[in-house]
């Protein structure tokens, strides 16, 4: 793969920041979206496919994007395919973070330091070349205003940027309200982009796409103030922090 076009996770945090503020929106839940973005990528790449609600490494051969190769030898050691929901949520420790750097490497972005309530050091980012945030935000307008089918790297993006809640972010307001439900119905325009966003989505839920609930063995009646059709907890997804929780003190 060539450095001549952004990748997916890079297109999505883009997306994400926020030129007033020099903040990313929907902090927690962007965190799996990258996670998701870089299955999209490798897909995109031939490296995996799906395989129902798994994924499986088709070609391990590198793609030279150092951050997708970590990810692609990941998901070759683990031997089988994984699913989905449990790939997007394990631990990720960093990656906005990974992304962000690589960005202000690239100088699509400035890091800017400063400091919360006057003591706490905190970093923001500033886009450097709007114009790239621009032509990334008007493929997703083109579509949704259009109609017209989009390429399935625009359909994922539109399928993520859904999924982790950029809707509200991109088209805010009532008026922007038939755009978020347009943004949302992109997503069945891409196989892998749709089963990567649901799998975000179910990982916020803390429904980790497992059975609704298990059947009472033979002869023995469900537990009293069992509710039928309750979702069992997620075996191996870790619950996602509450979204007004401060992480930390740098501003990302």
């Amino acid at each position: 793969m060539g450095r001549s076009r952004r990748t997916l996770p890079e297109e999505l945090l883009l997306l994400a920041l926020d030129p007033a503020t020099g903040t990313t929106a929907q902090p927690q839940s962007l965190d799996l979206g990258l996670a998701g973005a870089q299955l999209v990528e490798l897909a995109l790449a031939g490296r995996i496919a799906p395989d129902g609600d798994r994924i499986a490494v088709v070609q391990p051969r590198p793609t030279g994007d150092p951050t997708l190769d970590c990810a692609l030898e990941l998901l070759r050691r683990r031997g089988a395919p994984v699913r989905a929901v449990h790939w997007i949520g394990g631990p990720r420790l960093g990656l906005r973070q990974i992304y962000l750097a690589h960005l202000e490497r690239c100088g699509m972005v400035a890091a800017v330091a400063g400091q919360m309530c006057g003591v706490l050091p905190t970093t923001r980012y500033q886009a450097t070349d709007n114009a790239v945030t621009r032509e990334i935000r008007g493929r997703l307008d083109s579509a949704i205003r259009t109609g017209v089918p989009p390429d399935p790297r625009t359909a994922a993006l539109a399928a993520l940027a859904h999924a982790v809640g950029l809707g509200k972010h991109l088209y805010p307001g009532n008026e922007g309200r038939s755009s978020r439900s347009r943004l949302r119905d992109l997503i069945r325009h891409d196989p892998m982009g749709g089963l990567v966003a649901h799998a975000v989505m179910d990982v916020q839920n803390g429904a980790a796409a497992q059975p609704r609930r298990n059947p009472a063995p033979a002869g023995r009646p469900a537990g009293p103030g069992a509710r039928p059709g309750a979702p069992e907890p997620a075996r191996g997804v870790p619950m996602q922090p509450r979204r007004g929780a401060m992480a930390r003190a740098v501003v990302h």
